[in-house]
């Protein structure tokens, strides 16, 4: 299928949240950095440099989100606004631009894997908003349930 038979078709992708513990490390750490952009006059956004760009960019920004796997659980998401062409290190680089506001989604075990993955809709956890669905439960709760297979 060409990008333009696709164009109502939404698709998201998956990465790692290296050196995150929680939910709320990977917030502090994404406060830093749109505090910085801020600082330099740039959009408030979160950004994350990547080596590959996307080839699927289309589907990415008809409602994609980043969904963020933290010590091996998918936990939460932005929502993807752009992606833009740069360079890191001297060499090209994408720039996956996001809303920076983290969404806590339902857990969902995942491997270690390098980079970033594509994620099907279908495949993507619901998001963790409203009664009984486990939000208001601390973290640590929530990976142990995951862990033991009782989520």
């Amino acid at each position: 299928m060409t990008a333009e038979l696709c164009s109502d078709v939404t698709l998201h992708l998956q990465k790692l949240s290296v050196g995150s513990e929680s939910i709320s490390t990977l917030r502090d750490w994404q406060k830093v950095i749109v505090e910085r952009r801020k600082s330099h006059g740039q959009s408030p956004n979160h950004v994350h440099v990547t080596r590959m760009t996307p080839k699927r960019k289309d589907e990415l920004l008809n409602g994609g989100s980043l969904y963020w796997v933290i010590k091996g659980i998918i936990q939460c998401r932005n929502k993807i606004v752009g992606l833009e062409e740069t360079t890191k290190n001297g060499h090209r680089a994408c720039a996956i631009v996001m809303d920076p506001n983290l969404i806590p989604v339902i857990p969902m075990p995942r491997r270690a894997f390098q980079g970033w993955r594509y994620l099907q809709p279908e495949d993507a956890p619901d998001d963790l908003t409203g009664p009984g669905s486990g939000e208001e439960l601390p973290a640590a709760l929530r990976m142990k349930l995951v862990n033991l297979g009782a989520w």
